[in-house]
């Protein structure tokens, strides 16, 4: 049975569908519309609800269903606690990972698939050296970077314009390597009018296996002088849900792919 499906399920949906299932309360074999109407859930995948139903292969009801969900969101807790991650002096006494290390950790190890977000990067090609190298070594990587594009104060150019000239500069003179990443962007940061938003998130994701949140920007500073602090979780399930976040805001139209010219 697929349990990477079941991962895939945010753990807070994940516990009111077991609660569900133990009561009674949702129909078994479960389907979207069910799930939708008894719940309110409308975010599982079909693979995942596939993955749930397959228990009745091997005689399994709906309390069984509950109990295999459950066992593998607690088989997939890491044994140990997250890493505390910081950026900034050294403080005696505190044993806490080094912010730089990590990501340098995380974009060299990864076999397979890497999600990187961050609102501020200083010089692109040292910025993203480790990671063009990787995909030009491995062109079958899957790499996604979500970017924060920011309009110049008083610039008052239309938004294609700002992406027209950010496109011609990532491509140019940021990023390093021959095989490119896929690139989205928030475009509500280039409205002239209404309600402006960012793409704040600074967060590495890789494998669906590992998760680095962080207050650090891909800068020199934020990984050498400022005080930065995050956490670097093994929790697959955590993992998991926040790559799905990521590709919803992708497959919802909330964030942007930026053009490979």
């Amino acid at each position: 049975m697929n349990q990477d499906a079941i991962l895939q399920i945010a753990p807070h949906l994940r516990e009111r569908l077991i609660r569900a299932l133990e009561t009674g309360l949702v129909p078994f074999p479960c389907t979207a519309a069910g799930l939708r109407s008894t719940l309110g859930i409308a975010e599982l995948q079909s693979a995942s609800i596939d993955a749930i139903n397959a228990v009745t292969k091997y005689g399994g009801d709906a309390s069984g269903a509950a109990a295999w969900l459950r066992s593998i969101g607690e088989a997939s807790k890491s044994a140990s606690s997250p890493d505390l991650v910081w950026s900034g002096p050294e403080a005696p006494g505190v044993h806490a990972r080094d912010t730089r290390r990590v990501y340098e950790e995380l974009l060299s190890s990864f076999r397979k698939s890497l999600w990187l977000s961050t609102y501020v990067f200083f010089d692109g090609p040292r910025a993203f050296e480790l990671l063009a190298k990787r995909m030009d070594e491995d062109p079958s990587l899957s790499v996604c970077l979500l970017l924060n594009i920011q309009r110049k104060k008083g610039d008052t150019s239309t938004p294609v314009d700002v992406i027209r000239r950010f496109t011609d500069s990532f491509w140019k003179r940021d990023w390093p390597g021959s095989n490119r990443p896929r690139v989205y962007f928030d475009p509500r940061s280039l409205e002239l009018d209404g309600v402006r938003g960012v793409l704040h998130a600074k967060a590495v994701v890789a494998d669906d296996d590992a998760v680095f949140i962080t207050s650090a920007n891909m800068t020199q500073a934020a990984f050498d002088r400022n005080y930065e602090l995050g956490l670097l979780s093994r929790d697959r399930a955590l993992a998991a849900t926040v790559a799905r976040h990521f590709q919803t805001l992708i497959d919802q139209g909330l964030l942007s792919p930026l053009p490979h010219q």
